[in-house]
């Protein structure tokens, strides 16, 4: 531990991202990105924006990428916020407005970088457990509370909450912001952005890095009222005022305009993952309800770190956390046909089934 670090820095316990390993023929289902590539459109937009103007400054607002995703979830350019991926997003979200005198709420089985963003930005928490089938109950986050916030469909578990009950819990904290953090739930859920119009309260987070095929460029926004929105743009505008270069943005545009391609994409991957569900199940595994493009499973007779292991001496990698509760479980990402037959064959010799 370096003598200069700061009181802040030496306690800090960093988000672990997924592994990237640089294999060949490598399985890769351990970071739930988007089996198949980006829409062609947004790959064109990018190519044509790689011009001498990359010289220049990219437009601070993102103005044209806020009117697409308004224009396409109904709401307008002012309700939106843009940043480099939805975890630039959130960690504005922390700093701007869930640092409150009361401790946030969160599930205690949920995506980790939540509490690292309460370590970098000090604020105080508690988390809610979830129920004992994995799901998360609304009920009970019915406390006096600085802010609540759970990704829906939750990660790692991939269970979802509906709609009706995120608004009767947006009814029952009108004094506070509740962020629902939707970076899956283009793959089964239903987005809670038409609900900010009624509730002043709501914020909603996506990303395009999942089911538009756009891990590699960076891109996230928040939607929610006005106040909200500026809120956000302060801290930004103290952070980083160009958070989104032009590539970024032209690729985004032309995502969000390419919407036959996002659906048959969403649809591919929901097919595949109701085909891996039902494989495994007949391995024997549990499967919990999903409605992201993960599942999360465990097996009654074999131990989930071996597996992972046996799993990667076959090239196959999926994610595996040492967390209590959920110690036994592989979350793993639903790849195209081809990848997932190689999972079930894999898991078929590690069960001892084929």
């Amino acid at each position: 531990m370096s003598r200069f670090w700061s009181d802040v820095v030496k306690g800090l316990n960093p988000y672990v991202p997924g592994e990237q390993p640089r294999l060949a023929n490598l399985v890769k289902l351990n970071t739930n990105e988007n089996p198949y590539g980006p829409s062609p459109r947004a790959l064109e937009a990018i190519r044509e924006a790689t011009t001498e103007s990359l010289k220049l400054y990219p437009d601070p607002n993102a103005g044209q990428l806020k009117l697409a995703i308004g224009k396409y979830h109904g709401i307008d350019a002012r309700n939106v916020f843009v940043g480099n991926g939805s975890d630039e997003v959130l960690a504005h979200i922390f700093l701007g407005l869930l640092k409150q005198a009361r401790p946030i709420l969160f599930p205690d089985i949920t995506y980790s970088f939540y509490p690292v963003y309460c370590g970098l930005y000090q604020v105080a928490f508690e988390t809610i457990p979830l129920t004992d089938d994995y799901s998360i109950r609304l009920s009970d986050y019915a406390k006096p509370n600085g802010g609540i916030i759970f990704p829906n469909p939750n990660a790692p578990t991939g269970c979802l909450v509906p709609l009706a009950e995120i608004e009767s819990l947006l009814q029952a904290n009108p004094d506070s912001v509740v962020v629902i953090d939707e970076a899956y739930v283009d793959f089964g859920g239903e987005s809670a952005i038409p609900l900010i119009a009624r509730y002043p309260n709501l914020l909603v987070v996506q990303t395009l890095s999942k089911s538009r095929s756009l891990a590699g460029l960076r891109v996230g926004f928040a939607a929610g009222h006005a106040d909200l929105i500026e809120a956000l743009g302060r801290v930004k505008n103290s952070f980083n005022s160009y958070p989104l270069d032009r590539l970024a943005i032209a690729g985004a545009v032309a995502a969000y305009e390419d919407r036959d391609y996002f659906e048959k994409t969403c649809r591919a991957v929901i097919a595949s993952r109701e085909k891996l569900v039902k494989e495994l199940k007949a391995l024997g595994f549990e499967v919990l309800p999903s409605a992201a493009n993960f599942i999360f499973v465990r097996h009654p007779q074999h131990d989930a770190q071996e597996s992972a292991l046996a799993l990667r001496r076959r090239g196959i990698i999926v994610r595996h956390f040492k967390l209590p509760r959920i110690e036994q479980f592989m979350r793993i990402t639903v790849g195209t046909d081809e990848q997932c037959a190689a999972l079930v064959a894999a898991l078929q010799e590690i069960a001892g089934k084929r």
